[in-house]
């Protein structure tokens, strides 16, 4: 499971949408976002609600404790909601230790209101972890021995009978309409492929439910039957996945990830060091955290230039763009100092080895005077079908490339050549 986190905006409209289609539960809720592109005319046009209502605004960047921060303005008009709009998107902020422009708000209704509950559901491995408490808000943190905690296992449903513990000491007159939506939730949870909802606080409008405030990360491994499933049914829609508030790609990373949305196969890549001395291209997820791990534990963290994944049989030809990048990288700047480049990974299942290093191996051809000037040496290590080909190719690219070349089999401990790479480069200081 890869939990993506959405915005505010998102999380809210997939949760009216569907809330109404599985739980028969309408949401009475409004939403609009508002960006740099924002034609406040435009909005009103589209969201007739806006001009007619006090409201509410906030930033919508991924980021908590915007109360807490002044960052959330509330009951104002309209043309109050430009103003403090406009002179916020674009200002930089500080929020966990990340600096950041502002470059996406939500603007809401807004609700007057006395009661404010908690509520959360968390996917873990065997089950999802539900949370609620009547005491929700900023303060929830400090009333967190009030939260109600059920653990749901897989195969069991979320019915009448497993929500009690949460609402038993509620209301009367509430408690029946909490707990159908704390169910209705969960059946979005489940239909949806979130692995995180997150409401604090929501309240009751009028005896219904409202969401002031939510969190939603959706599972992104799921995103073949909700961007094009048979039932031709609106699931996602048209999600946006943002990156990490203070999180900003380069040029190089940008285009692995552009790479990585047009393909089924998975393409990672981020620059930890540009002048880092260690980089590597690994197959597979598991085994690229291996190397990067293994790297920072023998104490050459700050050496390591990336962390870079490829999984999921990509096609020679997208293999061979992805090398492109990843060896430009490697590449840059010379310093005379000696390099090393890990092309490895574990011992593949399915994919086909050979196939695979194809691709790498016409990046490493058209790079071979960058490798030259960069002094760099790899190191190759794999297993997995057809593997004997495909290490066969690369040695024999070594000895036409004229570039240090070492190359292993499964026989190789993944562990023990990032201490090889490590060794190369400090040999020769």
């Amino acid at each position: 499971m890869a939990r993506k986190k959405i915005r505010e905006y998102d999380s809210k409209r997939l949760l009216k949408h569907h809330l109404k289609r599985l739980a028969n539960i309408d949401l009475q809720i409004c939403s609009a976002q508002v960006t740099q592109s924002t034609d406040f005319a435009e909005l009103v046009n589209k969201e007739p609600w806006i001009s007619s209502m006090k409201l509410v605004v906030k930033p919508d960047m991924l980021f908590g404790k915007r109360g807490k921060s002044g960052l959330v303005a509330l009951n104002l008009d309209l043309a109050e909601i430009a103003e403090f709009v406009k002179t916020r998107l674009g200002s930089e902020v500080e929020m966990e230790g990340c600096r950041a422009p502002i470059t996406t708000f939500i603007v809401e209704p807004f609700i007057p209101h006395e009661q404010e509950y908690y509520l959360s559901i968390v996917s873990e491995m065997l089950g999802c972890t539900i949370s609620f408490s009547e005491c929700g808000g900023i303060e929830i943190e400090d009333n967190w021995d009030k939260v109600k905690t059920i653990f749901l296992p897989t195969e069991k449903s979320m019915t009448t009978e497993a929500c009690a513990p949460l609402i038993a000491t509620l209301p009367l007159e509430v408690r029946g309409k909490i707990g159908d939506f704390i169910k209705g939730v969960f059946a979005v949870f489940q239909d949806l492929d979130f692995s995180f909802i997150e409401m604090n606080p929501f309240t009751l409008v009028n005896g219904e439910p409202y969401p002031l405030d939510m969190r939603g990360e959706l599972d992104d491994t799921a995103a073949f039957k909700n961007f094009n499933n048979s039932e031709k049914l609106f699931r996602w829609g048209d999600i946006e996945f943002p990156l990490p508030f203070g999180r900003v790609l380069n040029p190089a990373e940008s285009y692995i990830h552009r790479l990585d949305e047009k393909t089924s196969a998975s393409l990672k890549f981020t620059i930890l060091n540009p002048k880092g001395r260690i980089w590597t291209m690994v197959a597979g997820g598991g085994a690229s955290v291996i190397y990067a791990d293994t790297v920072g534990d023998l104490g050459y963290a700050s050496e390591l230039g990336n962390y870079a994944e490829y999984s999921g049989a990509p096609n020679e030809e997208e293999v061979l763009q992805y090398a492109r990048v990843v060896v430009d990288c490697a590449t840059t700047d010379p310093d005379g100092r000696k390099r090393a480049l890990i092309i490895g990974g574990g011992i593949a299942n399915f994919t086909d080895v050979a196939a695979t290093f194809n691709g790498i191996i016409r990046a490493l051809r058209e790079k071979q005077a960058k490798l030259k000037a960069a002094r760099m040496h790899i190191f190759v290590r794999r297993g997995g079908p057809n593997y004997q080909i495909g290490l066969a190719k690369m040695r024999a690219l070594g000895e036409e490339l004229g570039v240090p070349l070492e190359v292993y089999g499964p026989e190789a401990t993944m562990t023990g050549i990032c201490k090889q790479a490590i060794d190369c480069i400090m040999s020769a200081e």
